[in-house]
């Protein structure tokens, strides 16, 4: 790679390195004074050294260091834990993140309610989130649920109409699909419901509204972006290229 760049796009090398997870600023020092770290094949040992990590070639010990500023990772988010980046009282959803996915400082993009798992995105691009987040954007939202409940073909059609909220509000039109019944001690439905706006609580709020309760929630689709249904409950991973693709795409809604 060519050295140099523009000024504006050079960092500190110990700052780089700390945020690929190399080590803390005072082991990058070190590592610098015993001359581990060279920049475009030269040996630098200043660890405050100004480098463009995007054109640079940074070795640490020999071994290549390839700089990545953002991180997008796909979470299939388990239930009992936020959606927040930090609480007092509960876990969130970064407690559950790895090392190397946590040193990017990665945050949740929308929000799942406590009890609902499924899709989450975590990122650090925080423009990427802002237009993910865009009312504007009206970009479909499918999930699958358990209502306690029989859902029939009256409901599927004032969800395609709109139905009222609790508090006056009328949603966009929303596709609802009865998968299944089940009859027992009191009647279950299983339904797939595809929403294009990220009202609070919206799809609990919608059932409620034709007199029905959900008692799970789970999400499986942003846009075209589909949950990994191999990715255990409480784990996560990087997106593909292909799915970054198909996110920018794509939206966000709350639950």
């Amino acid at each position: 790679m060519a050295t140099g760049g523009t000024a504006n796009k050079k960092q500190r090398i110990d700052k780089v390195l700390s945020h690929m997870g190399i080590g803390s600023r005072s082991d990058i020092r070190k590592q610098a004074k015993q001359g581990l770290i060279t920049v475009n094949g030269a040996v630098v040992k200043d660890s405050g050294f100004h480098v463009d990590p995007e054109q640079d070639r940074i070795e640490v010990g020999g071994e290549p260091v390839l700089y990545r500023e953002f991180i997008y990772l796909m979470m299939n988010k388990p239930p009992g834990v936020l959606s927040a980046t930090e609480d007092k009282r509960d876990r969130t959803v970064l407690d559950l993140l790895k090392q190397e996915y946590a040193q990017f400082e990665p945050f949740p993009v929308g929000r799942l309610d406590k009890d609902t798992v499924g899709l989450l995105l975590l990122t650090n691009d925080g423009k990427l989130a802002h237009e993910l987040l865009s009312p504007r954007k009206h970009v479909p939202k499918t999930y699958e649920a358990t209502v306690e409940g029989e859902v029939d073909a009256a409901d599927v059609a004032a969800f395609a109409e709109g139905v009222t909220l609790e508090d006056g509000y009328v949603t966009l039109p929303a596709q609802l699909s009865i998968l299944s019944r089940e009859r027992g001690s009191r009647v279950l439905s299983y339904i797939s419901l595809t929403i294009t706006e990220g009202k609070f609580h919206q799809v609990k709020r919608m059932f409620v509204a034709v007199g029905k309760k959900v008692v799970f929630l789970k999400r499986v689709s942003m846009g075209e972006l589909k949950l990994d249904e191999t990715l255990p409950e409480g784990a996560c991973r990087e997106l593909t290229a292909r799915e970054l693709t198909l996110l920018r795409g794509g939206g966000d809604a709350e639950s």
